[in-house]
């Protein structure tokens, strides 16, 4: 019967195995040759089994046993048995260690033992009426075996049955079942085993510190690594780049630049792959100046930064709309031979377009090809989201010509959303079907896209049923979704059954603002301003603050409606948000104290100069002036604000 694990038995019957099994401690890959005479070969059968294959004749000749010769002879051999038990002779042999690949080519012949004799035990018998005595070196070999080959269960028999024959588990025996306690994800119980294994040596801590921050369990990496510096032990470099990884990931870059300190108290090296990982973890919670800084000290260290260091710092500072600083590094590269390779040409096309110049990030795509560089998925995702964001759509079917793209689901939802907005919503609602009959599994991004061309083609109907198909199977769906059916339903002249599905949607699910300022939108758009009203005091009752397309679109619709005691009251809530007026709702404002004969002018309190300079607030985008109103004839453009709220696909 196989051996089930029992994890408090299994906890208890550890101890420490004294100094029995320490030659076995190393693990080498290569060994170097060990030599012995056919004259003094041991009286054992295997020996001679050994020198026919080897084809060895004479008293005196010299045989050399060598990692290479012991796996040709192994594979030569036509029983499962003999091949182990040559295997495990080997073993013993003085400064002989079996290598990877060995071990590799014994799973498969363990595997054939363990299903025809069904157990550990039942192989040890087999060995033992072969010939072959089984000490504790032979069931940690086993147990090496079966580690290598995945089958974690009977790694845990071969130790049940270690304690069966009275030995006691050793350190390196106890590491490998920690490793294996983690990978089937009993993580506390193989704490307790790394905590009461009385001699831990650095592969213990080492075992614990890699699985852990494979786990993301970054608690648990700082306790190990606490009670390994206790202990003696320092962490060897990959290590320090896997636990340095870890923290950045999860922006603890107090305990990143620690580590860092460690490592320079330590003497160990400080290699261009430490740095782009405290570059890239700096620049992705948004602190693009401490960023550079450790940059510039990376240079001043004497290690020089590659292309993979700087994609970070170049993504963030585009992001941060620091163009200048960033191509400044760029051509500083470029200077030292270093050449943008084919991530930061996707990442240069994507933030280039999301910075409106388009004209720049067609010009990447068509460097790659004299770079000799091939585009893949990730070039054509972010060459699509160019071609929709700057509107030339004509442009893509030249562009693409002669690219060999294998699909995959990101290039299916960049084309789902390009035949939406491209004004072929036939062509999205075919491709989506053709997507599901090769076998793709759609996911948030390929049902916006089904969506909005649904919408788009006026299907609404059948939109619906879609949307509900998709909340009822993927009930944690992201908000855009919900966001998509009702700007699709406002649109369609559905005002008050988006507003029931918003509700609906609200108590059921998790909506975000932009959700809301689409439902108020299309409200005041149709002339509906007390629902919009009531809808902007619902989201803030459920806890879903407004952001300044929000005010901004309230003050449109009370602009209209004359309404100046409730402007004042927004106005003032704005001021005590600190959130900005945009130009529109300034100049319907304006435009209102001209015409009305109950002025604002008395509302401006010294905290609101800000918001009336020059007739429009501080800071505000020029891109964003098309967004809400048209100031000549006082009415809301809603529709251009809905557009801008969210982007479908």
């Amino acid at each position: 019967m196989l051996w089930r694990w029992r994890s408090h038995k299994f906890v208890e019957n550890f101890s420490f195995f004294p100094s029995k099994l320490q030659s076995l401690l190393a693990i080498h890959s290569l060994s170097s040759p060990i030599e012995f005479t056919t004259k003094d070969k041991p009286d054992n059968w295997f020996s001679s089994e050994f020198a026919r294959n080897q084809q060895v004749f004479g008293v005196h000749k010299t045989v050399i046993l060598t990692p290479q010769v012991v796996q040709t002879t192994l594979q030569s051999c036509h029983s499962d048995l003999i091949a182990l038990s040559f295997f495990l002779w080997c073993a013993k042999q003085p400064n002989y260690f079996h290598d990877r690949s060995t071990f590799h080519h014994m799973v498969s012949v363990v595997s054939n033992l363990t299903r025809r004799f069904e157990t550990v035990q039942g192989i040890v018998k087999e060995l033992e009426s072969v010939g072959c005595v089984v000490k504790a070196q032979t069931l940690l070999l086993l147990m090496r075996i079966y580690w290598r080959g995945a089958m974690y269960d009977l790694v845990f028999e071969v130790f049940e049955e270690m304690c069966n024959y009275g030995y006691i588990p050793n350190t390196y025996a106890r590491n490998i079942v920690m490793d294996v306690l983690f990978k089937i994800g009993r993580v506390d119980v193989a704490l307790r085993v790394l905590k009461e294994t009385q001699a831990p040596n650095f592969l213990s801590f080492s075992t614990a510190i890699c699985n852990l921050c494979k786990m993301n369990d970054f608690n648990n990496v700082k306790d190990v690594l606490r009670s390994m510096l206790s202990k003696g032990y320092y962490l060897n470099y990959e290590t320090y780049s896997l636990v340095l990884n870890c923290f950045c990931k999860f922006i603890r870059l107090s305990e990143a630049l620690q580590l860092l300190g460690l490592m320079t108290v330590s003497g160990a090296p400080i290699s261009v792959n430490v740095w782009s990982i405290l570059i890239d973890g700096f620049c992705k919670s948004g602190q693009i100046d401490v960023a550079a800084y450790l940059l510039e000290k990376m240079v001043e260290s004497g290690c020089s930064p590659n292309i993979v260091t700087c994609t970070s710092l170049i993504k963030g500072l585009l992001e941060s709309k620091m163009a200048s600083k960033a191509f400044e590094i760029l051509d500083t590269l470029e200077s030292k031979g270093c050449y943008p390779d084919l991530v930061l040409s996707n990442v240069l096309i994507d933030c280039l377009s999301k910075m409106g110049r388009y004209g720049d990030a067609f010009e990447v795509f068509s460097s790659l090809r004299e770079r000799r560089l091939i585009p893949d998925v990730y070039t054509f995702a972010s060459l699509m989201s160019t071609v929709c964001l700057s509107r030339q759509y004509v442009l893509l079917p030249l562009l693409i010509s002669g690219m060999a793209i294998e699909p995959d689901l990101v290039v299916c939802n960049s084309l789902l959303s390009y035949f939406s907005k491209a004004g072929y919503p036939d062509g999205a609602v075919d491709f989506y079907n053709d997507m599901i009959d090769r076998g793709f599994l759609p996911d948030k991004y390929s049902f916006a896209g089904l969506l909005s061309a649904l919408c788009r083609l006026g299907r609404i109907q059948e939109a619906v049923n879609v949307y509900f198909g998709i909340v009822r199977s993927h009930p944690h769906i992201d908000a855009h979704i919900h966001t998509i059916i009702i700007n699709g339903l406002i649109k369609s002249g559905n005002s008050h059954r988006a507003i029931r599905l918003l509700k609906k949607a609200a108590s059921e699910f998790s909506l975000d603002v932009v959700s809301y300022n689409v439902a108020i939108g299309g409200l005041i758009r149709g002339g509906q301003k007390g629902e919009a009203y009531a809808l902007f005091s619902r989201m803030k009752q459920m806890d879903i603050p407004p952001n300044k397309h929000t005010y901004n679109l309230i003050l449109s619709g009370l602009c209209k409606d004359r309404d100046v005691n409730m402007i004042k009251s927004i106005l003032q809530e704005m001021i005590d948000g600190n959130i900005e007026l945009d130009n529109n709702a300034c100049g319907l404002m304006t435009n209102l104290l001209y015409k009305s004969d109950n002025s604002l002018s008395g509302f401006r309190p010294q905290k609101a100069d800000s918001l009336w300079n020059d007739g429009h607030g501080p800071g505000v985008d020029a891109n964003n002036a098309n967004l809400a109103m048209d100031v000549d004839d006082g009415t809301s453009s809603c529709a251009d604000l809905q557009d801008a709220a969210f982007s479908v696909g």
